[in-house]
């Protein structure tokens, strides 16, 4: 009897592992069916969760303007602007179609409320004011979109305006935005523009008072997704790049060539769910955690802190334990000033039984300037004086 109720428990057991596995192949089949192509990350590792021809190059549309967005949370991060610095619209930026908030030539607006208008209108007329306000000119400003692409090592990717309008030999993957689309996420306010639903511009002014509307209408319908960017032209089709958090995990979602808006907002929501249904992140340092303090030598500062440079996590299937991983950090040896905050400095590798989980590039947690003469004179002397 026992023998009988043993084989039966057994298949039960293998039968109630099999159908879940079945079931989840079966959603992962259809995701993504009726689009060009299509990718699914996990932001903090960056593994792939999901895949569909997501190295074909494409053309993109306004999902351009997630590295433009890119480079202007880069240049506040680093202090180079500010979001209540005014921006002047050029007769240049003020001429661009599609999407717009209908800038005038020589009108200012915000920082912010440029930011805001391309994260929630997609204003092509914005994109090019901050092109122009961060570069000079907008070629200028793409040559450091291309240049962006090449330090993230995308190699599918060329831009040649930072709107998305249509333009010969202007195309990237579902992967590359999605890579373009992780570096993004590292700076969290980005999610306060890219997340809102509706609001308004030029307030002040009930003539000139403008209603933005999220293009991307799963941030109010889908719960958790606070970004990125729609697309669409009658090349590219209907794309968008959608983000969403939830118990702890941050999923990026990219989705191109699909036939409507409908569609598009399907298959999105359909590969969420997947992602959700099936995986977990765990967390284990947010981004700028001080790992060490490191020496620095002719500096105007002793030591520095080391910091990571985003979000660390380690990816599992749901109800799966994370045990026996270990730390290991590798620090450039004999830092020598000057080092910029931001500066890589390292790596943190997460492993378990020898195999890399993820790695992570380590930064300088602040500037060191070189020393003056008179101050490495007197450190010199305080040396000789301990002895």
């Amino acid at each position: 009897m026992r023998k009988v109720l043993s084989s039966i428990l057994s298949v039960c057991l293998v039968l109630s592992l099999i159908v879940p596995m079945a079931s989840a192949a079966e959603k992962q089949a259809k995701l993504a069916e009726n689009a060009s192509s299509a990718i699914v990350i996990e932001r903090d590792t960056g593994e792939v969760i999901f895949d569909k021809n997501s190295h074909e190059k494409l053309p993109p549309a306004s999902m351009t303007k997630i590295m433009t967005m890119l480079l202007i949370m880069e240049a506040i991060d680093k202090e180079a602007i500010a979001y209540k610095d005014m921006v002047r619209t050029s007769e240049y930026a003020a001429s661009m179609g599609g999407s717009q908030i209908f800038l005038e030539p020589g009108e200012e607006m915000s920082v912010e409320d440029m930011l805001k208008a391309i994260a929630v209108a997609s204003a092509n007329d914005a994109s090019v004011a901050m092109a122009e306000h961060l570069a000079g000119t907008e070629e200028e400003f793409v040559t450091m979109m291309n240049d962006k692409a090449k330090e993230l090592g995308l190699e599918n990717t060329n831009f040649i305006n930072t709107n998305g309008l249509p333009a010969e030999n202007h195309y990237t993957t579902a992967y590359d935005l999605a890579m373009i689309s992780k570096e993004l996420l590292k700076y969290d306010e980005i999610t306060k523009f890219t997340g809102i639903y509706e609001d308004y511009l030029r307030a002040d002014s009930e003539e000139d008072k403008f209603w933005l509307v999220n293009t991307n209408k799963l941030v109010k319908f889908y719960p958790g997704v606070d970004g990125l960017k729609t697309g669409y032209t009658r090349e590219a089709m209907y794309c968008l790049t959608a983000t969403a958090e939830k118990n702890g995990m941050r999923v990026i979602t990219v989705i191109m060539g699909a036939p409507s808006p409908k569609e598009r907002n399907a298959q999105i929501t359909s590969m969420l769910d997947y992602a959700f249904s099936q995986f977990q992140a765990h967390k284990l340092y947010d981004r700028e955690h001080v790992l060490a303090d490191v020496e620095v030598s002719k500096g105007d500062k002793d030591q520095i802190p080391v910091v990571t440079s985003e979000s660390v996590s380690i990816l599992t299937k749901r109800g799966v334990k994370i045990d026996d991983v270990t730390e290991r950090l590798e620090i450039e040896a004999n830092l020598r000033a000057p080092v910029k905050k931001g500066d890589e400095v390292g790596k943190l590798f997460i492993e378990k039984e020898g195999e890399i989980l993820s790695e992570t590039p380590l930064v300088a947690g602040d500037d060191v300037l070189e020393a003056s003469w008179w101050k490495l004179f007197k450190r010199t002397l305080a040396k000789f004086g301990a002895a």
